[in-house]
């Protein structure tokens, strides 16, 4: 027998293990730049040079709260198609 799944939380669980997916990759990549830069920094003057990681954290981790947000947000793509469709056929008349 088979068993029909329902097609919106099969979607959103998609998302969800992709975002997972995501998330690894950042922590692993990110961690590791950060401790490159921890094991090759020299002081310089008794001051740390500028912290180069910080712009892939940053950069990717904008990335990434985006990609948490479409996975757990709250955030209705349908809802919102059917609110510009509503506004559209408002304008129009």
């Amino acid at each position: 027998m088979e068993t029909s799944r329902n097609e919106l939380l099969w979607k959103k669980a998609k998302k969800r293990a992709a975002f997972k997916a995501h998330l690894r990759s950042y922590v692993v990549v990110i961690g590791g730049l950060w401790i490159i830069y921890g094991l090759t920094t020299q002081q310089y003057w008794g001051h740390h040079i500028h912290p180069w990681p910080i712009w892939p954290t940053l950069g990717w981790g904008i990335g990434l709260l985006s990609h948490y947000l479409a996975a757990y947000g709250h955030y209705d793509e349908k809802k919102s198609v059917e609110i510009e469709y509503e506004k559209l056929l408002r304008e129009q008349r």
